[in-house]
């Protein structure tokens, strides 16, 4: 497995083809559908929990006054949602271990 700074999608699909012996189009697909599910279950309010790796959630926040720090001017922030990642304990161990 190559070690990289960092990684995108496309290098997820290729490390997918070649660790699993599949054409680099079907490994496209998996990794498209593992985050289409992962972007729906989300968007519909789920949480999703990898036992090891960690869960992932949609946290709600409140709407405040905000202000630009240029003008001065004061501005009301509406609420929203964001997606949060939790790291499990296993995943967070091996990360320190490196």
């Amino acid at each position: 497995m190559k070690v990289a700074t960092s990684i995108n999608k496309s290098d997820i699909v290729q490390l997918l083809s070649e660790n699993i012996d599949i054409s680099m189009r079907k490994a496209d697909m998996i990794v498209d559908k593992f985050f289409e599910i992962l972007s729906e279950t989300l968007s519909s309010g789920n949480r999703i929990e990898i036992r090891g790796f960690g869960t992932f959630e949609v946290r709600e926040y409140e709407g405040y006054t905000g202000r630009n720090p240029k003008t001065g001017e004061e501005k009301f922030i509406l609420p929203k949602k964001l997606p949060f990642f939790k790291p499990g304990k296993d995943f967070k161990e091996k990360v320190n271990r490196k």
